[in-house]
């Protein structure tokens, strides 16, 4: 037996929001042997624009009964039954998660109309499901009300039995069979595609647009994982709903795809994507000349308009670098604003400096030192080449970064010398964040198997 049912609620988050009406027929597939149908007191509010998109208002569950008193007689007609929806993920979510509230375990196997009528039904321009019934026929009424629609998704789902000539839906219900933990308006025949190596994958709205970029080892069972397990999350949900396509990059390794994903992250902005999108606080190295001509050191966070001497990613780290650079050229703390309210000041080791603040040393002198350290910046820096997997047996990877300055991406035959001009000449400039600094710092002084580190020494000119 197939139970088809609809919901109507408060949001699209099971786990934040609540049922306000419910209707479920039980059908053998022919006709309807039995129905249920009732408004769900949801115990919270109704959002004024659900009210004005469902016409379910306030007053109108006041005296509804809540779930827990529906919850037998809901159980009863639902157990042992195949759960059928248009969007079967939705409605499934909703009714497991308002169960396990009241304490109740509710487990069914599950068809999509949506997926079932891609698949039977195709070449649709919709297949919501006001679009795809006025497309085909059904009549509905009292769109966006539980009823209206689980009646019409009965008519629906009794055609596709008819049109089921190749037992697409019972092939469709085996265990083994993973087509209904995808959202239903992406096709399964993209996510079989897929390859199962690493790199960079984007989910497409409706509108073409990236609403989310993630990177894999595996990315066929990466993408898969984002609709298996606990899908009440409201990310999840967003996905399953709005998730029309996919397309991928293949890096060839976990590190060229971690970085490419924190570049698309920051380019493409997507609205799913939220860890990278978070504000960070980066510090950076200044320089500056005082009113009197000298040059001095600071601290600060970056700013858009100005470009830091050498970045940190937190003011700790900055400061342990300030204190190396007071010792190594013999700059004066205060100049270096490390100390401010000492007079004299104190050195990195405790001694009294004999710098510029004392006035024992003429401005000249003094930014000579400072020059110093501005000539070892240029002169030491390093570029890194960093080789790696392929995206293919014959290929490898190699990764161009020059701190602070530049990050791109090459690929050379496995059996090629590493000429360094040429590859950082041939390289793919990748957009450099703080992000990726902070990716890449670890390989640079971590012994791996995967990735080979190599050095030169580099007039890099900021």
């Amino acid at each position: 037996m197939f139970a088809i049912v609809d919901i109507e609620t408060t949001g699209g988050q099971p786990s934040a929001n609540a049922i306000t009406e419910i209707a479920v027929y039980i059908t053998d597939g022919k006709k309807i042997l039995h129905q249920f149908e009732t408004l769900v007191n949801p115990e919270i509010p109704i959002p004024t624009y659900i009210q004005s998109f469902t016409g379910i208002s306030q007053s109108m569950v006041e005296k509804a009964p809540t779930f827990h008193q529906i919850a037998p007689q809901l159980y009863e007609m639902l157990n042992g039954q195949i759960f059928v929806a248009h969007n079967v993920n939705f409605d499934y979510a909703f009714v497991k998660h308002q169960f396990e509230s009241v304490g109740i375990q509710y487990h069914a196997p599950k068809l999509c109309t949506i997926r079932l009528s891609r698949k039977l039904i195709p070449d649709k321009k919709s297949y919501s499901l006001g679009n795809l019934c006025a497309a085909i026929g059904i009549e509905l009424q009292n769109r966006h009300r539980a009823g209206g629609d689980a009646h019409a998704t009965v008519q629906l789902f009794h055609l596709l039995i008819e049109k089921d000539e190749m037992h697409f839906i019972t092939e469709s219900l085996k265990k083994a069979n993973k087509e209904y933990v995808l959202p239903p308006n992406l096709p399964r025949e993209e996510v079989d595609k897929l390859p199962k190596t690493p790199g960079v994958y984007y989910f497409i709205d409706n509108k073409g647009l990236a609403i989310y970029v993630g990177k894999a080892k595996n990315i066929k069972n990466r993408v898969i994982s984002h609709f298996t397990g606990n899908i009440n999350s409201s990310q999840k949900q967003n996905l399953i709903r709005n998730v029309f396509g996919l397309t991928h990059v293949q890096t060839g390794n976990e590190l060229l795809a971690l970085l490419l994903e924190s570049q698309e992250i920051k380019r493409l902005w997507p609205d799913e994507n939220r860890a990278q999108k978070k504000f960070q606080t980066v510090y950076g190295l200044y320089d500056y000349l005082d009113q009197n001509g000298k040059i001095r050191f600071g601290v600060d966070k970056i700013r858009k308009d100005f470009k830091p001497l050498v970045t940190f990613t937190n003011r700790s780290e900055a400061l342990l670098y300030v204190e190396h650079l007071i010792e190594a050229f013999g700059l004066c703390p205060k100049l270096c604003n490390y100390q401010t309210n000492l007079l004299p000041c104190i050195s990195v080791k405790n001694e009294i400096c004999t710098g510029m603040c004392m006035a024992n040393e003429n401005i000249e002198l003094y930014n000579q030192k400072a020059q110093a350290f501005f000539d070892h910046l240029n002169a030491e820096k390093k570029a890194y080449f960093i080789v790696g997997k392929g995206r293919n047996l014959r290929e490898q990877t190699v990764i161009v970064y020059e701190p602070g300055f530049f990050v791109g991406y090459c690929y050379i035959n496995a059996k090629s010398q590493l000429d360094f001009d040429k590859l950082r000449e041939e390289a793919q400039p990748l957009k450099l964040n703080p992000s990726m600094e902070a990716i890449l710092a670890p390989i640079l002084t971590a012994t791996s198997k995967e990735y080979k580190v190599y050095a030169q020494m580099r007039m890099i000119l900021n």
